[in-house]
């Protein structure tokens, strides 16, 4: 997720630009940059770093001009650096581009424009768009523009300018959100409403498959077949603070709500067009090298290690591997048994966690191949380690995890798949069941999503309580790990996960009307054993809401609530019961009046021991 900025009109485009950067900084903060049209030339201005870099770079080199682009960068493709920061520019330098989205034959684009003598400058997948108009370009930069368009694979949010067509911006959407800002002689761009609220309300949301061409006097919209677009002009009600959450209260509930795109994101690129294959270009691991794996060890803290717990039975269940899961904070301290036969697996939503960093080492000095699964492109975990998956999810602003851990455990499952279809653990039909299954999983939670008013007065029973229970069983005993800790972590309420099949064990003895348990009971394996402890818990008085699928008639009869989720294969349903388990944690907190997106004593990367 980037952030990016475009204006025409009568004013200086500088000071509209880094305002527009500084409001869209919450999107991606790893560097930033802007391209001015001044004197019949562009100039760039770009920074690794945040936007206060930026700035000082322009003061010591102002530009002035009233065309231009901005961009602020989540990196996805090359590591945070001055070069892979946007804009990017053609060959001839006439023309500059700033992306947001994941190209997916970036690749193949890549080598067939270096056969034809352009040559690049950076790592990004986004300069080859600067290349690609260029070769295509032919006096018409619209026509440049959509021709380029149509040989691009995966997502994007484009912003193109040209000295040839210098009074002309042209924008394109394909899967990530662009915004146009109108004004009297002036239009404006933006990947968010926030960069433009300074300067209008007055927007018009670019759909799918659009391009639209700005000039001071207006905007066309068109299809990418030419075909013209009336799109209706939407007057923005919300105040800045509000317009910067995207008209949320709080960034923890709208990173919940960006959980179908940031789930569709990393999955983008990695399954076949045919639906039959998992590709994982992130895994550099040669076949000699997966067949040579004799054991899984996943190292990680907090949510990422309820994530590798669910991968540990992903990888089990799917590529008959055994998985050892160590909390990191515990494995740096102990003389683990590790050879050239593990693959170490680390998970780090920042990429900086100093335990996870530690147990990184450890496994990599003592031969495994480690995989990191990060969101942050640059951080030390992707550059110490052998392989990298990234996760996609974009900046994530409030300290309690949610798209990342959701994102994590999607990567946990393409792994899964990847390995059984490489080392042939699994019967073909049953692997391409299983991948329908996952693509599936974006547009199942934002069903879930749409029905969170339910799940908001179901808050209001945790009001007056100071404890809860959450149990899972199975691979859903993660689910119930999580949930607790998300609870805890935001409302203050005490709250414990447990294996349901260790409550006779001594959590049963908390079990009072004033105590609600929350119980994970999705159709599969140990869906009977559930129903049995829900059983044990309203046999004591315990209030209980349960998570469950649609259609299941059963579980009313046992649970005091019940909140559905969309019927998935078993070993999935813990990337959709999450959600809810999300969303219950911060209705409540937000009834209570906590300060959610920055909850006390916590921080978002834990980077000291």
């Amino acid at each position: 997720m980037c952030g990016i900025v475009g204006y025409i009109g009568p004013a200086d485009a500088k000071h509209i630009l880094l305002d527009g950067l500084r409001k869209l900084e919450y999107r991606g903060y790893d560097s930033a940059g802007l391209a001015i049209q001044q004197a019949g030339e562009l100039a760039i201005r770009k920074r690794q770093g945040k936007i206060d870099r930026l700035a000082g770079e322009l003061d010591l080199a102002p530009v002035e001009g009233m065309v231009g682009i901005g961009h602020t960068r989540w990196a996805t493709h090359g590591a945070p650096s001055d070069d892979n920061a946007h804009p990017h520019v053609d060959c001839a330098g006439r023309m500059a581009v700033v992306h947001n989205g994941i190209i997916e034959n970036y690749l193949a684009l890549r080598e067939s424009l270096e056969g034809r003598g352009h040559q690049f400058r950076s790592e990004t997948d986004t300069e080859v768009f600067a290349h690609l108009i260029e070769s295509h370009y032919a006096g018409d930069l619209y026509a440049a523009v959509v021709a380029a368009l149509r040989e691009v694979v995966g997502s994007y949010a484009l912003v193109v300018m040209s000295l040839d067509a210098p009074d002309t911006l042209i924008a394109a959407r394909q899967h990530s959100p662009l915004i146009l800002g109108h004004g009297e002689q002036e239009q404006f761009i933006a990947s968010d409403v926030p960069a433009v609220l300074a300067y209008t309300r007055k927007v018009t949301y670019l759909q799918n498959g659009e391009v639209a061409v700005l000039n001071r006097d207006g905007v066309r919209i068109t299809r990418l077949d030419g075909t013209e677009v009336s799109r209706d002009i939407s007057i923005v009600a919300w105040d800045a603070a509000a317009a910067e959450k995207g008209g949320y209260k709080h960034f923890m509930l709208k990173e919940i709500n960006e959980q179908p795109t940031a789930l569709e994101e990393t999955l983008r690129g990695r399954i076949s067009e045919d639906g039959a294959q998992i590709t994982l270009p992130g895994l550099k691991l040669s076949p000699a090298q997966l067949s040579a794996i004799s054991r899984v060890l996943i190292i990680a803290c907090g949510t990422a290690y309820h994530a590798g717990l669910v991968g540990k039975y992903a990888i089990e269940q799917l590529a008959r591997l055994p998985v050892e899961i160590d909390v990191a904070s515990e494995l740096r301290y102990r003389d683990p048994i590790i050879d050239e036969g593990t693959l170490a697996i680390v998970i780090s939503q920042s990429g900086e966690t100093a335990d996870t960093q530690a147990g990184l080492h450890e496994a990599r000095d003592k031969g495994a191949h480690v995989l990191a699964v990060t969101n942050v492109v640059g951080s030390s975990v992707d550059r110490d380690a052998d392989s990298v998956l990234y996760t996609y999810a974009g900046p994530e602003i409030a300290v309690a995890s949610t798209k990342a851990y959701t994102t994590q455990l999607m990567v946990m499952y393409l792994t899964a798949l990847y390995l059984a279809q490489e080392r042939g653990t699994m019967p073909d039909e049953a692997r391409i069941q299983l991948i329908d299954a996952v693509r599936r999983i974006p547009s199942q939670t934002q069903t879930i999503l749409e029905g969170q008013e339910a799940i908001h007065s179901l808050a209001d029973r945790f009001d007056e309580i100071h404890s809860s229970l959450f149990l899972g069983r199975g691979v859903n005993f993660p689910t119930a790990l999580e949930g607790a800790l998300k609870l805890k972590e935001i409302s203050y309420i005490h709250a414990e996960g447990y294996a349901a099949g260790e409550m006779k064990h001594g959590p049963i003895a908390l079990i009072t009307p004033q105590c609600p348990t929350v119980a994970v009971a999705v159709p599969g394996g140990v869906y009977d054993k559930m129903l049995s402890n829900i059983k044990e818990v309203k046999a004591r008085a315990g209030h209980v809401i349960a998570v469950g699928a649609e259609g299941d008639g059963e579980l009313h009869k046992y649970a005091d609530d019940v909140i559905r989720i969309p019927r998935t294969v078993e070993l999935f349903t813990p990337v959709l019961a999450a959600v809810p388990l999300q969303l219950l944690a911060y209705y409540c907190a937000d009834n209570l009046g906590m300060d959610i997106d920055q909850p006390r004593n916590l921080a978002k990367s834990v980077t000291v021991e």
